[in-house]
């Protein structure tokens, strides 16, 4: 239930969120009602540039799940989010000095809960490449890389725009799909 309470709230911001980053994310402590001490930044590396729509996002909701995570159950004394803007790719990290994330969790998920699997598909709806690094006691460091071909929204990336909004499509309609049953 309080997962689908987070997704709700998290669309709720993005419609009032345009292509502001770092405000959305800076604002989630507040939005969270969270109000134990804890040191808290968003920084950006390079000139924010305009994502397309659904990268921004699918961009958003990753980073979203990994700070709710981070702040109700790391037990961190510090989380930071990077973005990183670049020809190249748009680039987020979140990362926490907290209890950090089992390995048989980090590998496979936890039941009844959707989050890592959530992100992962995500990443892949958009082809960006995802990396969730965590050591027991360490903390936990999600990696989110956009190749910048597919991520920002200009008028030379038409052709990236109509292959990007195709493979949402082909991930949309593989999701919506009837699981095959097995008889016997």
């Amino acid at each position: 239930m309080e997962e689908g309470r987070n997704a709700v709230r998290g669309f709720r911001s993005l419609e009032r969120e345009t292509q502001d980053l770092e405000r959305a994310f800076s604002r989630l402590p507040q939005e969270l009602n969270f109000k134990e001490p804890i040191y808290f930044r968003v920084t950006v590396e390079g000139q924010p540039r305009s994502l397309l729509a659904v990268v921004h996002d699918e961009v958003y909701s990753i980073g979203r799940e990994a700070l709710v995570n981070s702040f109700r159950h790391s037990g961190a004394n510090r989380i930071e989010v990077e973005l990183e803007y670049s020809a190249g790719q748009m680039r987020m990290v979140v990362r926490d000095d907290g209890s950090g994330i089992d390995p048989k969790i980090l590998e496979s998920g936890r039941d009844g809960h959707w989050g890592l699997t959530g992100m992962r598909e995500r990443a892949a709806r958009i082809g960006a490449k995802l990396k969730v690094v965590s050591r027991l006691e360490k903390g936990t460091e999600v990696e989110l890389c956009v190749p910048g071909e597919i991520a920002f929204d200009s008028h030379s990336s038409s052709h990236a725009s109509k292959w990007l909004v195709g493979l949402y499509d082909k991930y949309a309609a593989k999701a919506t799909r009837p699981a095959k049953q097995r008889v016997g």
